[in-house]
């Protein structure tokens, strides 16, 4: 098995299709997920900003994935993209930034992604598509999974301030973010400028 922060360069690039447009200044709907630590997280009190990036699943080592996944337009690469947030997880930390995975799969199905790559933050599950439907998050459906469409949402104090839609490429996620955070800095007290 090859490196997974690597992808290949063929990857078709998805098309910005207005999905997400809606999302920026909604608040967070007050719900409370089931994380890979074993805590209940309810980001509509979270202070200050979250991250909360979003992808559609990830695949097990040695398992199979759907047909054609490389050839859906932003499907691959949801290891690679979480593996660029724990890289950058002391910068987003030294921001004072909370960082959440989100997907529609089972806690104990992505438990198995952050013992495997020994994850410092928590993911998020939406099995039961609550955030997804309440947000009106853009998804696709895959061999009749329904999965979110790879997206990033900055939230502040409870309402979504920014998204990134679409990501692409998924490595590049976290750096993508810290540009942006870098470009926008949150001047509430505590934080850095």
């Amino acid at each position: 098995m090859g490196n997974p922060a690597l992808l290949p360069d063929d990857l078709p690039c998805p098309v910005d299709d207005g999905a997400a447009d809606h999302l920026v200044g909604m608040p967070m709907p007050a719900l409370r997920f089931h994380s890979t630590f074993g805590e209940r997280v309810d980001l509509s009190i979270l202070p200050g900003r979250t991250v909360v990036y979003a992808y559609p699943r990830t695949g097990e080592p040695h398992g199979n994935l759907p047909a054609g996944w490389d050839a859906i337009p932003g499907a691959r690469g949801c290891t690679a993209q979480t593996l660029s947030f724990q890289a950058e997880k002391e910068v987003f930390t030294t921001f004072g930034i909370r960082i959440f995975g989100l997907s529609t799969q089972t806690t104990d199905y992505q438990r198995e992604l952050s013992d495997r790559l020994r994850l410092t933050f928590p993911i998020l599950s939406d099995a039961e598509f609550a955030l997804v439907d309440a947000l009106r998050l853009p998804t696709m459906n895959v061999e009749g999974m329904r999965l979110i469409k790879r997206l990033t949402l900055i939230i502040r104090d409870g309402t979504i301030e920014h998204v990134f839609y679409p990501v692409f490429p998924a490595n590049r996620a976290a750096a993508e973010v810290i540009g942006w955070l870098k470009d926008h800095p949150d001047l509430a007290p505590g934080t850095l400028d």
